[in-house]
């Protein structure tokens, strides 16, 4: 545990250092007038006016399109894959139409689930053309739509939200590209493989056995994989396969890579609303609010991995089933807290193999919203609707219309904001239920009682909030799985951002209104300390039923 605090000291530390650069990096690029040449050629090509700004509803239908645009490409890519270059040249398993709508709805939407196994079932063309892609633009869709939000924040009397298509150019080009390519290279260094070498690598094993290695551009995806918060593995094991991260340095590097742009966002959210001492104090309360939730949670996931049962985890001293050794438990505690925070869901260790009470915390990190920080713009765009939750109920208990930033919060924006919030929970408890009520998906549970209940409820949880993780007591490659996890990663990604741009729509409508005696100052600590209030007692409510008949029955039998 020792090496796990150092490595979260470390890991703190430089995310300190580079939230002001970055931030303010990414302020300069959604607020530019400027328009590269190869971004004048991108929107010529595509037919988009970047002079042109769009209102929410225009921007919404943008989103929309495209992502549906990208789940057709991708679902037609992997059917036809082995008629594809640079294909398996060991049978690979097939493709179902299931498993494709499934794969293909799970990288568009930004969560990586992944029901099969990367290095026998897709091509390194499919890798590259099909899921590398989507590992970029589905990020940049996030962040478009944050930015957009923001703007309906900061903008006053107005219809107009930006453009999508020159938010989505611009963070996929100068944000995440040039980062990609210099995190890319630093894991090569590192060790992390990047060749087109098919299943043709034959080893002589120290025990004179020999064994076929797979190879791939594995570095170029796991890159972009974790600074987009998309998390799928080119290989099964993921981020615990040696392939994918070899040392415990670049371990560190990797769980940096997957926070790194969701902490820096606050700062660009600050900028945005004004070049100046309260627009930068905004944003650095809303990292407060990430950064409180974000050590609380590391702080009791560490200690319950610490607070280990039976006679072998204590001999040992640690909960030791299901890590990497190269890793160790301290350092997998925090990949694991900041995987499941962020809606990253790579992983360098099986979640099932935690403790009862391990695993009920990245399950909960899960349910919060991904908000501390969250994925790549969906953290910080979900963390502003439980800001304006928060407004609203102090303005509750002292009687008054509450504002947010100078925009008063009327039933029209509270609706909006609650329906966004209820929109997780449902999907993940409808799934749950219907997974636990119907005797096909019963079948699929290899283990019963509390855990059984809490790999369905984690697999519907982590669809709904587009984290992309698992519990692997779980079979979810049959017909049913697929297409119920594909159907609540769909709607748990598209369904808050219409309405995220709904509201951003409203409040960019509204004028300022000044501040007066009754306004809730919302960048102090009281603040801070509100909105974590609003949202543990918010989620302990939704979900406390069910963690307790799951993982905390589980820790209690145990």
């Amino acid at each position: 545990m020792n090496t796990g605090v150092a490595f979260l000291v470390l890991l703190i530390g430089a995310l300190a250092a580079v939230h002001v650069p970055l931030g303010d990096y990414m302020y300069r690029v959604y607020s530019s007038a400027k328009h590269s040449r190869a971004e004048r050629l991108i929107y010529r090509a595509i037919g988009a006016d970047p002079a042109a700004e769009q209102t929410w509803g225009g921007y919404t239908r943008s989103v929309l399109a495209f992502s549906a645009v990208g789940i057709v490409f991708l679902f037609g890519l992997q059917l036809v894959q082995g008629r594809l270059p640079l294909h398996l040249h060991d049978p690979a398993t097939p493709m179902t139409p299931a498993l494709a709508w499934n794969t293909a709805v799970s990288f568009v939407t930004n969560t990586n689930w992944q029901a099969y196994a990367g290095e026998t079932t897709q091509g390194h063309l499919v890798q590259m053309a099909g899921l590398g892609v989507q590992n970029f633009v589905s990020a940049a869709v996030g962040m478009a739509v944050a930015i957009a939000f923001v703007r309906g924040l900061a903008r006053r009397d107005t219809s107009e939200l930006g453009n999508f298509w020159v938010d989505l150019v611009r963070g996929s080009l100068r944000i995440l590209l040039p980062l990609a390519v210099l995190s890319a290279l630093l894991l090569v260094a590192g060790g992390v493989i990047q060749n087109f070498h098919l299943h043709d690598q034959v080893v002589t094993t120290v025990t004179g056995a020999t064994q076929t290695l797979p190879g791939g551009p594995v570095a170029s995806q796991e890159a972009v994989k974790l600074l987009g918060t998309n998390g799928g593995g080119f290989f099964n094991a993921n981020s615990a396969h040696p392939f994918e991260n070899p040392t415990g340095w670049t371990n560190w590097v990797e769980t940096l890579l997957l926070l790194v742009i969701a902490f820096s966002l606050p700062r660009t959210f600050g900028r945005l609303l004004g070049d100046d001492v309260r627009g930068r104090r905004q944003g650095l309360a809303i990292a407060a609010v990430m950064t409180v939730l974000a050590l609380a949670s590391v702080a009791l996931t560490l200690a319950f991995q610490s607070a280990h049962h039976g006679a072998v985890p204590a001999a040992v001293g640690a909960a030791t089933e299901g890590v990497e050794q190269r890793f160790g438990v301290g350092d997998s505690t925090v990949f694991a807290t900041a995987t499941t925070l962020t809606s990253t869901g790579a992983t360098d260790a099986a979640h099932d193999s935690f403790t009862s009470l391990g695993g009920l915390m990245t399950l909960f990190n899960m349910q919060l919203g991904e908000i501390a920080p969250g994925g790549a713009g969906s953290g910080l765009y979900g963390m502003l609707i439980i800001a304006i939750i928060t407004v609203f109920i102090a303005g509750l208990m002292v009687g008054r219309t509450p504002e947010y930033l100078g925009k008063k919060i009327t039933p029209r924006e509270i609706k909006l904001a609650a329906t966004y919030f209820l929109i997780t929970p449902l999907i993940a408890l409808t799934g749950t239920a219907l997974a636990l009520a119907l005797p096909g998906p019963q079948s699929a549970m290899l283990n019963s009682g509390p855990h059984g209940l809490s790999e369905v409820l984690y697999a519907f949880t982590s669809a709904a909030a587009n984290n992309g993780s698992a519990f692997a007591g779980l079979s979810a490659n049959t017909t049913w799985y697929n297409t119920a996890l594909g159907l609540a990663m769909l709607f748990g990604r598209f369904l808050p951002i219409v309405f995220v741009l709904a509201l951003a729509g409203s409040l960019a409508g509204q004028g300022r209104t000044p501040e007066s005696i009754g306004t809730l100052p919302t960048h102090r600590p009281q603040f801070v300390g509100m909105v974590t209030g609003v949202t543990l007692l918010l989620v302990t409510l939704t979900f406390l039923p069910l963690l307790a008949l799951g993982p905390l029955a589980e820790g209690i039998h145990l």
